[in-house]
């Protein structure tokens, strides 16, 4: 099964659980950073994870642009998650969060979504709340097993 995880990051936590998510899944998976990433090549993953560190509630400036470049066919029917990093719930609730807005999008455009987490920081810049690794690693590990499911 063939899996992407894109991502961007600023402070290094993002990146740190999209390497978790990565390395859970294991065999033919690649995950690079939005820049590195090609909007047009997605059709040719059967998994396609995104995430973004949330900024005033949305994804990251990277991301949105990424999001804003895949060609409308391109997800149609493909499964799909999101995850982002965000400040404890009390902060966040009042802008939103990015994986919920990246996951919206991935629906216009016809993608099943698995699923949208959030990933805990103890401040701005970090670090990650101790265990979210941990659970970015068994969440992966569930879309992997839904995907395959449902072949």
């Amino acid at each position: 099964m063939r899996t992407l995880v894109v991502y961007d990051s600023v402070h290094g936590n993002t990146e740190k659980i999209a390497q978790a998510i990565g390395g859970a899944i294991g065999d033919d998976v690649q995950v690079l950073r939005v820049g590195e990433a090609d909007a047009s090549a997605l059709a040719a993953f059967d998994l396609v994870i995104l995430g973004a560190p949330t900024h005033g509630g949305r994804p990251s400036p990277a991301m949105a642009a990424f999001l804003a470049k895949i060609p409308t066919s391109a997800l149609q029917g493909k499964k799909t998650a999101s995850f982002d990093t965000r400040l404890t719930p009390k902060w966040a609730k009042i802008f939103g969060f990015a994986a919920g807005k990246i996951a919206g999008r991935l629906k216009k455009m016809g993608a099943t979504v698995l699923g949208s987490e959030g990933f805990f920081v103890k401040g701005t810049e970090g670090p990650l709340v101790d265990g979210e690794l941990e659970r970015a690693a068994a969440l992966a590990q569930q879309w992997v097993n839904w995907v395959k499911w449902a072949k």
